[in-house]
C-alpha cells in the first residue's frame, strides 16, 4: 500500500523502514506537517500516517478523502488532532498506537521531576562556567512526600510504581479506577486531597473536553504551596498563563513539561537561529524552576520500534480487509 508519512524525521525513518521490511508498503516521507496548506501532497496515497501535531480536522479529512485516502494511521496514542466524527462521515478509518512503551514516558516524567527538584539543569550550567557554588540548589527528599498521579492508566501506573519505590505516598485521580494502581500500593484521593496534600502532581491523562485545562487558576490556587507539576501527556491539560502566574507568586514551586499548549508551531524543528515570537513560551522558559523538553518522553529505541511496527501492521490489516485492532471511533 502507498503511504504518505507526514512530520517524518531522519531518526524515525530508520525505524519505519525496518518495521516495513515485514509489510513491504511503499512509504513516502514528508518533512512537512499535515494541514490544509500541504494536504495536496497526500493525493493518490491510500493511507496517510500522521503524528501528534499534524492537523486532521474536517477540512483536511475531506481533502484527503477526495485525493483517494481511506486510512489515517496515527503513530502515537493521542488522537485529539483528528476529527473522528468527520472521519466516520467520510468513511475514513482511523488507527492509532494503543500501547508502545509506558516505561519510556513514565521514566521521562521521573527525569523531569528529579531535575526540577534537585536543580540539575542549573547545576549543569554553573559547572560548565566553573561556578561550583551551591547557593539556590537546595531540593527535598522524595521519600515520604505525597505524589498525585492524575490518570492511572498504563503510564500512570508505571510512574506510580517508581514513586512508591522512592518511598512516596501515591494518591491517584481517574474517573475509571485501576485495580492495578491500587495493587501497586497507590490509593485514590478523597475530594480536595490532591490540592491539600500533594507535593508533586503528575499528569498522565488524554486530552478531552473534560480534561482541557484541568490545571487552571482555580486548581493551582487550591494546590499545596510550592508543589511541583509534571506533564508528559498533552500541553492543553495546563492553562499555561495560569501556570505562569502561579510560578510568579511562588504558589507553584516548579514545572517540568514535555508538552506545550501551542507546541505545534515550535516542537520537532530547529529554531535556534530564529526569533521565537511566542511570548507565553518565552515567559515560561525564563523561569529558573521550569524545564521544557520538546515532546521527547516517548523517544526510546524500544518505544520507536513498537510504534513503527504497530503502525505498519495496522496498515497491512487495513489493506487485507482484516479487523483493525487499534481502530479509533467517534464516541
Amino acid at each position: 500500500m502507498e503511504v504518505a508519512i507526514f512530520s517524518s524525521t531522519p531518526y524515525e525513518r530508520q525505524y519505519l523502514d525496518e518495521a516495513n521490511k515485514a509489510t513491504n508498503h511503499k512509504l513516502r516521507y514528508f518533512d512537512e506537517s499535515l494541514d490544509m496548506d500541504n494536504v495536496d501532497l497526500a493525493a493518490g496515497f491510500g493511507a496517510v500516517c500522521v503524528f501528534v501535531n499534524d492537523k486532521a480536522n474536517a477540512d483536511v479529512l475531506e481533502a484527503l478523502h477526495k485525493g483517494g485516502t481511506r486510512l489515517i494511521a496515527l503513530r502515537c496514542t493521542g488522537f485529539n488532532n483528528v476529527d473522528l466524527k468527520a472521519a466516520a462521515q467520510l468513511g475514513l478509518k482511523v488507527v492509532r498506537v494503543v500501547d508502545y512503551s509506558p516505561n519510556s514516558v513514565a521514566e521521562h516524567a521521573v527525569a523531569l521531576l528529579l531535575a526540577i527538584n534537585r536543580k540539575v539543569h542549573r547545576a549543569y550550567n554553573r559547572t560548565r562556567d566553573s561556578n561550583f557554588s551551591l547557593d539556590g540548589l537546595i531540593g527535598f527528599d522524595l521519600y515520604g512526600k505525597t505524589v498525585a498521579v492524575v490518570g492511572t492508566g498504563k503510564i500512570g501506573c508505571v510512574f506510580a510504581q517508581i514513586m512508591i519505590g522512592f518511598g512516596c505516598d501515591v494518591i491517584g485521580f481517574d474517573p475509571y479506577p485501576s485495580p492495578q494502581f491500587e495493587a501497586l500500593g497507590g490509593r485514590y484521593a478523597t475530594p480536595g486531597e490532591i490540592g491539600g496534600r500533594a507535593d508533586i502532581i503528575a499528569l498522565f491523562c488524554p486530552l478531552t473536553p473534560a480534561t482541557h485545562h484541568i490545571i487552571n487558576s482555580e486548581t493551582l490556587r487550591r494546590a499545596k504551596p510550592g508543589a511541583l507539576l509534571i506533564n508528559t501527556s498533552r500541553g492543553a491539560l495546563i492553562d499555561t498563563e495560569a501556570a505562569i502566574e502561579a510560578l510568579k507568586s511562588g504558589q507553584l514551586g516548579g514545572l517540568g513539561i514535555d508538552v506545550y499548549e501551542q507546541e505545534a508551531d515550535l516542537f520537532f524543528r530547529d529554531l535556534s537561529s530564529e526569533i521565537i515570537t511566542d511570548d507565553i513560551f518565552q515567559r515560561l522558559v525564563s523561569f529558573p524552576n521550569v524545564i521544557v523538553t520538546g515532546h521527547q518522553a516517548y523517544l526510546t529505541r524500544e518505544a520507536l520500534t513498537t510504534i513503527c511496527e504497530t503502525t505498519m501492521q495496522s496498515i497491512m490489516a487495513f489493506e487485507k480487509n482484516e479487523k483493525l485492532e487499534n481502530e479509533v471511533k467517534a464516541a
